[in-house]
């Protein structure tokens, strides 16, 4: 019991790391054996509470920013996204290519207002941790898996 009480722990930890986060997380642990549910919830809010801080904290973490020179290959793939796209686009495509911090940062840097910026982020983590958790737990159900993973991990002692 306290075997898996430290699995979901280490879902809600997980997700909250920047380019781990829920979009990787939630699938991988319904595919561990995990209940879908709170996987998905602690994903989500674990995420989204990191995300949350990037976007309150945004003058501090600019200010840092500039110390540091030039612009990196993850910012140019997300201004292109921002150009042709916009926020809601950046927002929905960004956690993939750039992971969800950042592109919160870098939304909010293109010229986003701090309310729209958390509103499309939370609506892209979200969907997104929602539809690759539901294709996780369908595939393993699809595919006939007998998914023991966490049992194999834990007996393992």
């Amino acid at each position: 019991m306290l075997e898996l009480l430290w699995a979901y722990v280490l879902v809600f930890i997980l997700s909250a790391v920047p380019f781990f986060e829920a979009i990787i997380i939630t699938p991988l642990a319904i595919v561990a054996g995990l209940s879908p549910v709170p996987v998905f919830i602690l994903a989500v809010v674990g995420n989204l509470l990191t995300v949350y801080a990037v976007i309150v904290f945004i003058e501090k973490i600019r200010s840092w920013r500039k110390e540091k020179d030039g612009e990196g290959k993850r910012a140019s793939r997300a201004k292109q996204l921002w150009t042709k796209y916009g926020l809601p686009g950046l927002s929905l495509l960004g956690p993939f290519f750039v992971g969800s911090h950042l592109t919160a940062f870098l939304s909010l840097i293109f010229g986003g207002t701090k309310k729209r910026v958390t509103m499309w982020m939370t609506i892209s983590i979200s969907a997104w941790s929602l539809v690759l958790g539901i294709l996780a737990y369908f595939g393993i159900d699809w595919f006939n898996m007998d998914n023991k993973f966490l049992e194999q991990i834990f007996n393992q002692q």
